[in-house]
């Protein structure tokens, strides 16, 4: 979407978006970013993950047939997998693009299956970071599932952010706590990812993916034993996040 003549720049846009709606709430925060034309064309970005299905449930409330961005690395949890047909059945949305990334690139960078072992950066990168730049193209905005809580680099995250010159993130959840993701769960009857149950707080790839002992920061079982945090969807100041563990706390990044 071509900038609007009163705005000289994106982050023009995105501070007048943030006073705008400061003083709602997430519900409406979302409500509100599937129709602002400053907003522009929407879509959600969604791992099917430990909280996911919050978001998942409030966008089926206003709109089944929104557009729902899967990214499926081919090395996902088989109990994700299933997690995500459960859920998209369940609450009827209709429009979910599983994104993938380029089989020739894949062919090409990682023919056996191994690059997570020794480059996670460069595996994030042709699996999660390249498809979804591919697939939010034709979008002028994204729909995150980012929280203030879940790590220092967050605490001032506002509801709506730069991502780019191009594109606006939005962040309906960045004033919940884990308390009113799970009270937002049980009101509403959501399945969980039956992964929790089993220790799983934050779940991502198999191989890059660990249990979290009690006392261990929810996100510790994620690339454990590396200071990585970030798969690199999410950038600050046009570089990827990389916060040791001992920062705060991190979550799922959609």
């Amino acid at each position: 979407m071509p900038l609007d003549p009163g705005f000289s720049t994106l982050a023009d846009k995105v501070s007048l978006l943030n006073d705008r709606y400061r003083h709602h709430g997430a519900v409406s925060v979302m409500e509100q970013a599937l129709g602002d034309p400053d907003v522009g064309s929407v879509a959600l970005v969604s791992s099917f993950g430990a909280e996911s299905v919050v978001l998942l449930h409030m966008l089926s409330v206003m709109d089944k047939t929104a557009p729902v961005l899967f990214i499926d690395t081919q090395m996902l949890f088989p109990e994700t997998i299933a997690y995500q047909t459960e859920v998209a059945e369940k609450l009827g949305l209709t429009s979910i693009r599983t994104i993938r990334a380029n089989p020739r690139t894949l062919a090409f960078e990682d023919p056996d299956n191994t690059l997570h072992q020794f480059n996670t950066d460069a595996c994030c990168a042709i699996r999660k970071t390249e498809p979804l730049e591919r697939a939010l193209a034709g979008f002028d905005a994204w729909i995150t599932g980012r929280k203030r809580y879940q790590s220092g680099s967050r605490a001032a995250l506002d509801f709506f952010e730069t991502d780019g010159e191009a594109r606006i993130k939005v962040n309906p959840l960045a004033h919940w706590g884990r308390e009113d993701l799970a009270e937002y769960m049980v009101n509403n009857r959501l399945p969980r990812h039956p992964l929790v149950a089993r220790g799983y707080p934050s779940i991502g790839c198999a191989p890059c993916t660990s249990p979290v002992k009690p006392g261990e920061d929810p996100r510790a079982g994620r690339w454990r034993g590396s200071n990585k945090t970030e798969c690199g969807i999410h950038f600050i100041n046009g570089k990827m996040v990389r916060i040791p563990f001992d920062a705060g706390n991190t979550e799922n990044a959609a």
